[in-house]
């Protein structure tokens, strides 16, 4: 289990430090060993030049033994290996690598092109990254087999929600590559089928929920935590990075605030996400 951190601004709009550094640290002692840093609930896209190379070192020096994944939200080559090797002088142990969202955008050519460039020329290992709902197309899954081959791609996170394609990605690539499910609502089926392990926004708030769905899953003792969370995210995530941030804030990290153009929940949002929390019995 690796939560897709939150990334905590201050009112001014910076990076809260102080509150990242401990949101690492307070997830360690919940045995939560990984964390993916500027990830699309981590607010990658917005994250500024040097930003993700702070908090990356933030996040080594918080949790010295814990896996630090860096997420890449780059349209060029030669800006996503800039994020590369922020990450690397950081510290980190492997990149995430978002599909680049409007020049390229289903040009298959052009899609692989760009993985199997960075992964040339990166410092770190690359996992592949799809999320439709953000970038509005997904790796085909020919492309992610193909691409799997390449020996320093070494995983892929999907969150597109398909249990079936997850686990036939996992089934079809290359021995040793590792397929994380970025949907809290696919978690039990992937893994049951082969799928690695999750990397979720709803890590932030209720990991160990994500971690008994994982440690049941495909047996018959799987199908009530998985419904707890298949609620608790729906009723949570519908609502965007700022209602997870509300909900992380509820359970014990520090949310702090989202970076323009996101908006704050409101109370109504707010009410609605303690009431998925207590109904899950974590708030």
């Amino acid at each position: 289990v690796m939560p897709a951190i939150i990334t905590p601004f201050t009112d001014s709009g910076s990076i809260d430090r102080d509150a990242h550094r401990a949101n690492v640290a307070e997830l360690w002692e919940r045995e939560v060993f990984g964390v993916v840093i500027g990830g699309s609930n981590g607010e990658g896209p917005y994250l500024e030049p040097g930003e993700r190379k702070m908090l990356a070192s933030d996040a080594r020096h918080a949790s010295p033994d814990g896996f630090v994944l860096v997420g890449i939200a780059a349209e060029s080559l030669r800006l996503a290996l800039q994020m590369a090797h922020e990450a690397a002088e950081a510290g980190a142990d492997a990149v995430l690598a978002m599909t680049p969202t409007t020049l390229v955008r289903h040009r298959v050519d052009l899609e692989e092109g760009f993985f199997s460039d960075l992964a040339d020329a990166s410092p770190l290992p690359v996992f592949l990254y799809s999320v439709p709902r953000v970038t509005a197309y997904e790796l085909a899954m020919d492309s992610v087999v193909r691409l799997a081959s390449h020996p320093n791609i070494v995983g892929m996170k999907d969150s597109g929600g398909d249990a079936v394609r997850c686990v036939t990605i996992a089934q079809s690539a290359p021995a040793g590559f590792v397929m994380f499910i970025g949907a809290s609502g696919a978690v039990a089926q992937s893994v049951a089928g082969g799928a690695h392990g999750a990397v979720t926004a709803s890590a932030n708030y209720a990991p160990q929920l994500v971690a008994e769905v994982i440690g049941v899953a495909g047996t018959p003792a799987a199908n009530e935590p998985h419904e707890r969370l298949l609620n608790l995210s729906g009723a949570i995530e519908r609502h965007g990075v700022a209602a997870v941030k509300y909900a992380a804030t509820r359970t014990g990290l520090r949310g702090g605030k989202v970076r323009r153009p996101l908006r704050e929940v409101s109370d109504s949002v707010a009410a609605e996400v303690d009431a998925a929390l207590a109904a899950a019995g974590i708030l």
